[in-house]
């Protein structure tokens, strides 16, 4: 039954689904919010499963890159970060750290003479996106999902504007999105907005899916990636 209103009502599913709470329209309808937020914690429990299942198969691989990490320029192992998350509210965002102590708390790629603060294995992190696969506790924490917009940095006000002005600060953010697959670094603020949005509206499992094949290709083949 639940499956059959769902389609019946896909535009509104998708924001719901995408936004992790009720929407106004749903508010005097407690049939459709029950079985819309029944779908929606199926959805975030999923998430927070195969992170892990996802978790615990790569932790040979996490315990080598700590020791990596500490032996080159000690503790902290993880690069935590104030980023923007679902309805413009703060988090700590969690990677692997790929750059020496002392660098700049801005994002990387404007980071001048990058080089210099780079640990050993930092660019070979970055190139393959391994820095990222801390986020999967993020995800477990209930903060992140797998695909959905990158999280702005907390002092990118520019991109957190323009996002707001288009309802994707509704979105929770994602370890990868339509935006990391059609550009990435190489991307302005306003096409990533327009990205995103194209995300939000046509949010389904299949575009899920693609969005994740499509990030498996690029790591692997080291697409669109300036760093």
């Amino acid at each position: 039954m639940s499956v059959a209103l769902l389609r019946v009502l896909p535009k509104y599913t998708q924001v719901v689904i995408m936004a992790n709470e009720p929407v106004s329209i749903f508010q005097n309808n407690h049939i459709i919010n029950t079985l819309v937020l029944k779908h929606l914690n199926t959805f975030l429990a999923m998430n927070k499963l195969f992170s892990v299942i996802i978790l615990i198969c790569l932790s040979p691989l996490f315990i080598i890159i700590t020791l990596a990490i500490i032996l080159d320029d000690g503790f902290p192992i993880f690069f935590r970060q104030r980023q923007i998350g679902i309805n413009n509210n703060e988090f700590w965002i969690y990677k692997f750290r790929t750059m020496k102590k002392e660098t700049p708390d801005i994002p990387t790629h404007l980071v001048k003479e990058a080089r210099d603060y780079n640990t050993v294995i930092g660019p070979i992190l970055r190139k393959l996106s391994i820095d990222e696969l801390p986020q999967l506790i993020n995800i477990i924490k209930g903060e992140m999902v797998f695909v959905g917009p990158r999280p702005a940095l907390h002092n990118q006000d520019d991109l957190k504007t323009l996002r707001t002005e288009k309802g994707l600060h509704k979105l929770k953010p994602g370890v990868t999105g339509w935006a990391q697959v059609n550009g990435r670094d190489e991307l302005r603020i306003p096409e990533k907005v327009k990205m995103d949005e194209y995300y939000l509206k046509n949010k389904s499992l299949r575009l899920d899916i693609k969005i994740l094949l499509m990030t498996t290709i690029r790591v692997l083949f080291h697409k669109d990636v300036s760093h």
